[in-house]
């Protein structure tokens, strides 16, 4: 694999300052946790609260809910591309399947936050671009080392499976239903001996 397909892009733009960073980083991490559990109209003085800094703090660095709400969902990007090149120890095979699920559970958690930003900017805006092409770089990584094994179908492409995994992680369903589903879906991806 080359440096390229290993390498993740930082989309967002951290302070510099080790202080400022580390507050920076408390109150991304504060405003997932407090999403997660209040949803994306949590209030951003407990988001203050529980990164332990003050509200002065926060709209430094995010002058608005908007910009706190960027800083989630590109994090959460960048931690699925990273998560990608952390598979590379793994057969092709294995990396691309751990990914994919890991791509799903990724996808229903950002989802809130993605229909939260899309009702002020729209889904064209460079801030989705930027993260869906560095989702389909990761992607594409994977699934081009899973069919240069011959373990995955030479006919498939990211594009197509970001959609399928899309779809099913919009799906209200049990966990074991979602899991059977993304089950089906994994197995047709499978390279099939010719004649099958």
């Amino acid at each position: 694999m080359s440096n390229a397909e290993t390498e993740v892009t930082t989309l967002s733009q951290r302070p510099q300052r080790a202080d400022a960073r580390r507050n920076y980083e408390k109150l991304v991490s504060a405003a997932r946790e407090a999403f997660a559990e209040d949803g994306t109209s949590a209030s951003l003085e407990d988001i203050a609260r529980r990164a332990q800094v003050g509200i002065g703090t926060l709209y430094r660095h995010f002058p608005t809910r908007q910009h706190l709400l960027e800083a989630v969902y590109v994090d959460e990007v960048e931690a699925i591309c990273r998560s990608a090149a952390d598979l590379a120890d793994l057969e092709p095979w294995d990396a691309l399947v751990a990914w994919l699920r890991q791509f799903v559970g990724f996808a229903a958690a950002k989802r809130a936050i993605a229909q939260e930003m899309l009702a002020t900017i729209g889904s064209d805006a460079e801030v989705f671009r930027t993260c869906r092409g560095e989702i389909a770089t990761a992607g594409d990584a994977l699934l081009g080392r899973a069919q240069a094994a011959g373990a995955a179908r030479a006919d498939a492409n990211f594009t197509d499976i970001g959609r399928l995994l899309g779809g099913i992680s919009s799906i209200q369903a049990d966990p074991e239903q979602i899991e059977r589903i993304l089950d089906i879906v994994i197995d047709g991806l499978r390279a099939r001996p010719a004649g099958s």
